[in-house]
């Protein structure tokens, strides 16, 4: 008989094993991206992780017949639930073999976890944060994933649902733009931003590194006015808001991340980063410490595609030509710098403009996460 059993992650050793199991479910999977395991394990470290500052975090391991089979994370973020007046209890980092037996043990751990929170809902999955790769992979598994969207395997959506789970929003698109030659839709678009400029609608310029703080104020407030007509949005918190446009401050060319404003007030917001998961896939997740030779190998590359995360435009300013303006002038910028496609992701398959626009410009659906929730009744 088999027998299963959960354990709490309560050291570093066991921290590692939690942070370091996907590489059993994902060794002979091509498209997968491994994590950085230094910035994976400061992430689940509660002494480390700026999660922790807003918000309670438990981690489990799952073994089957002695053997390490599964994970799992239970965590509430308090500063989100406040903001909305909810009771979310979210789960994250679930890795699991195909084994329904060890989904359910997971899966009742982090509920139990939640359910004593006082929490009645239970939603997921979503990695201590609303924004990065989240979601369980519906459809595309013919290329890998951009940075910042995740990768599951097939039989996950099965576990998921077997245990009870029900779509907790729209589905989340990830789009890919071809940009290695010219096409009507790209003129047509130019035109139109070129119109939409000398009626003066707004003024394009890129990021302004010496003032980053004020930089980031403008995106908070953006993205809480900009998305807030979004079915079940999560208001973002200021803190976790510098974890999330880090990759930009290190990673990004200024020259690449576009504001729109009028007069005083920022009204758009358009980054663009290296698809850095072109270069990540090489390095094993800096796992061993022989896999920074896999980093001086590689760190060279020059990623072909280009990452934009978000398309903020403030409500009153849609329509007005606002977005095409950024668009064009990303795509020009991005066609001068060598990229040849464009990663449009995560967007909710209802957002009333972006699928429209990147359908507009000629943008495919390559990717489709979907999100789940579970009610609770604390009764039970």
């Amino acid at each position: 008989m088999t027998h299963i059993a959960i354990q709490k992650v309560v050291n570093d050793f066991q921290r590692r094993r939690f942070a370091t199991f996907p590489w059993k479910i994902y060794r002979d999977d091509p498209l997968w991206v491994p994590p950085l395991i230094p910035e994976r394990m400061k992430q689940l470290n509660p002494h480390k992780g700026t999660f922790f500052s807003h918000g309670e975090a438990e981690f489990f391991l799952a073994y089957r017949d002695g053997v390490l089979s599964g994970t799992i994370m239970a965590a509430v973020d308090h500063t989100s639930n406040a903001s909305r007046g909810l009771q979310d209890g979210m789960f994250g980092f679930f890795e699991c073999i195909d084994d329904q037996s060890v989904a359910d043990a997971l899966f009742g751990a982090a509920e139990e976890w939640i359910r004593a929170q006082g929490l009645n809902r239970m939603i997921g999955p979503f990695h201590q944060d609303y924004d990065a790769a989240y979601g369980i992979l519906i459809e595309g598994r013919d290329r890998p994933p951009a940075v910042s969207c995740g990768h599951t395997p097939p039989y996950y959506e099965q576990l998921v649902v077997a245990y009870g789970f029900t779509p907790f929003r729209p589905d989340n698109l990830a789009f890919a733009l071809d940009i290695s030659t010219n096409t009507r839709e790209f003129e047509l678009l130019h035109r139109s931003a070129e119109r939409a400029a000398q009626r003066g609608v707004a003024v394009i310029r890129e990021a302004r590194l010496e003032e980053w703080d004020r930089e980031a104020d403008r995106v908070h407030y953006l993205l809480n006015k900009a998305l807030a007509h979004l079915v079940d949005f999560v208001g973002w918190d200021r803190n976790a808001l510098d974890d999330t446009l880090e990759p930009f401050r290190k990673y990004a060319d200024p020259s690449m991340i576009l504001f729109a404003d009028v007069g005083d007030l920022t009204v758009g917001f358009f980054p663009g980063i290296p698809n850095l998961n072109e270069v990540l896939q090489h390095f094993n997740g800096l796992r061993y410490p022989w896999d920074l030779y896999r980093l001086l190998r590689y760190r060279q590359i020059q990623p072909k595609g280009l990452a934009i995360k978000s398309v903020l435009v403030l409500p009153e300013y849609w329509g007005t030509g606002v977005s095409l303006m950024l668009f064009s002038e990303m795509l020009k910028r991005a066609q001068a710098r060598g990229y040849t496609w464009i990663d449009l992701s995560l967007t909710s398959i209802d957002n009333p403009k972006t699928p429209a626009l990147a359908e507009r410009m000629g943008a495919e659906v390559y990717k489709r996460y979907r999100v789940y929730q579970k009610l609770l009744s604390l009764g039970d």
